[in-house]
């Protein structure tokens, strides 16, 4: 059960935040409207909720779930690797030493948060653009000494792990075509979400309930059909810079 959540609210910088898609300039006042409505989501599911003040300098400064990995007994501090964002884990780093032991891995070794998926006592870590072999090795040493499994898995073309690959409870994950017989997932139920609704893969789990985006209506019936409750949230401005639900909180 997750009790916390810290947050951070976007930034009018975020207009010039990193994105690989050609969906407009987000709506800097919509996008908080859509970021209260996501804060109120996480307390009416029982968290207790920080939201930190946006971080001048850094666009992409709301998507905190990349500048650390956090469980039950640490917090493991993220070197992140998209250069313009490197920083934005300094701030985080004393609030969440409030809560939990901070540990932390060191460049050139590179991970973000948004490539790390925790499922009970293992977590997959995925190889990608901004996580490299030697910060799934380094990852993978820390938690190691708290008991846990790592399994680093390659990635597709897709920006994190969580673009493609999103836990939902009863066993059972969401994937992209490109996960859809992979044999690190095996043990689990999958449920293929088609490019077509993409950004929908990126849903969040919490508490027993999934929250979905609001949209896609394949994937929404995909989801309530595994028996779990469901909310949906408007995050059409996050999309815009390929910031899904599991990138706007970290949840412990």
């Amino acid at each position: 059960m997750f009790t916390r959540a810290i947050t951070r609210r976007p930034s009018v910088e975020m207009v010039d935040g990193i994105t690989s898609q050609d969906l407009g300039k987000p709506i800097f006042d919509l996008a908080l409207e859509q970021h209260a409505a996501y804060v109120g989501a996480l307390e009416k599911l029982g968290l207790e909720v920080t939201v930190l003040d946006a971080e001048p300098g850094y666009p992409d400064c709301c998507f905190v779930e990349d500048t650390a990995v956090v469980c039950k007994d640490f917090a493991l501090i993220a070197p992140l690797g998209a250069p313009t964002r490197q920083g934005e884990q300094v701030t985080i780093e004393p609030v969440l030493a409030r809560y939990k032991t901070i540990e932390h891995v060191q460049p050139p070794a590179l991970f973000e948060g948004g490539d790390v998926l925790q499922v009970e006592n293992t977590f997959y870590i995925g190889i990608t653009e901004r996580t490299n072999k030697a910060g799934t090795d380094a990852f993978a040493g820390i938690v190691g000494k708290y008991g846990y499994d790592c399994k680093a898995i390659e990635c597709g073309p897709s920006l994190h792990f969580k673009t493609d690959v999103n836990y939902i409870g009863n066993n059972t994950v969401l994937v992209s075509p490109f996960f859809a017989e992979s044999p690190d997932l095996a043990h689990f139920n999958r449920i293929v979400v088609e490019d077509d609704e993409a950004y929908a893969r990126n849903c969040l789990y919490i508490n027993g309930t999934v929250i979905v985006p609001a949209g896609f209506p394949n994937t929404l019936a995909k989801v309530k059909a595994t028996g779990v409750p469901v909310i949906e949230l408007d995050m059409s401005e996050y999309r815009k810079l390929d910031g899904g639900l599991t990138c706007l909180s970290l949840r412990f």
